[in-house]
């Protein structure tokens, strides 16, 4: 099994600065799953941003909803793979996916699954939702306890788990 770093936090809190720079310490060629879509111009602008940043020593691989067929078709042709978003990846499952937030829960298991058999180190960025009050609205409570259980059965799996916050990474195993 190769190297698993899961990196978490807040919105804005440098997780996926920080899960970059980490995955700038292996040799190129990198490879950066991408889970979101650009629906809107924000969205879009943003995917802009982050992929500027990564520069030419990186090659974007996009997968809204097979993550785990993603991550296994690419292992073993980059050095490193960064899956930056799990949220979004979550968000895609629960209101494009069947089965609701039980199958996507079934779809992490089945990805943590694969981590034992990988030989590329995988980095993951997930967003902490569950630091907040708790949402009015039955469907955001659901998607606040997909994403926490769902974190939580990566974080188990993981070899390292980073926070970050305001900027600033705190390890919290490994």
């Amino acid at each position: 099994m190769s190297k698993v770093i899961l990196v978490t936090g807040g919105a804005r809190s440098g997780k996926s600065r920080f899960a970059e720079r980490l995955a700038e310490g292996f040799a190129p060629m990198r490879g950066y799953l991408a889970t979101g879509e650009p629906g809107d111009a924000e969205m879009a602008e943003r995917i802009a941003r982050h992929r500027g940043r990564r520069g030419s020593e990186w090659q974007t691989v996009e997968e809204p909803l097979e993550v785990t067929g993603a991550v296994l078709r690419n292992d073993g042709r980059f050095s490193v793979l960064l899956v930056d978003c799990v949220t979004l990846w979550l968000s895609n499952l629960l209101f494009r996916g069947e089965g609701g937030a039980e199958a996507a829960l079934l779809r992490v298991a089945e990805f943590t699954a694969s981590f034992a058999a990988l030989k590329t180190p995988l980095i993951m960025v997930t967003n902490e939702v569950g630091m907040g009050i708790v949402p009015e609205h039955p469907l955001a409570r659901s998607f606040r306890d997909l994403a926490g259980e769902a974190n939580e059965m990566i974080a188990a799996r993981a070899d390292e788990v980073y926070v970050t916050i305001s900027g600033l990474p705190l390890k919290l195993k490994g």
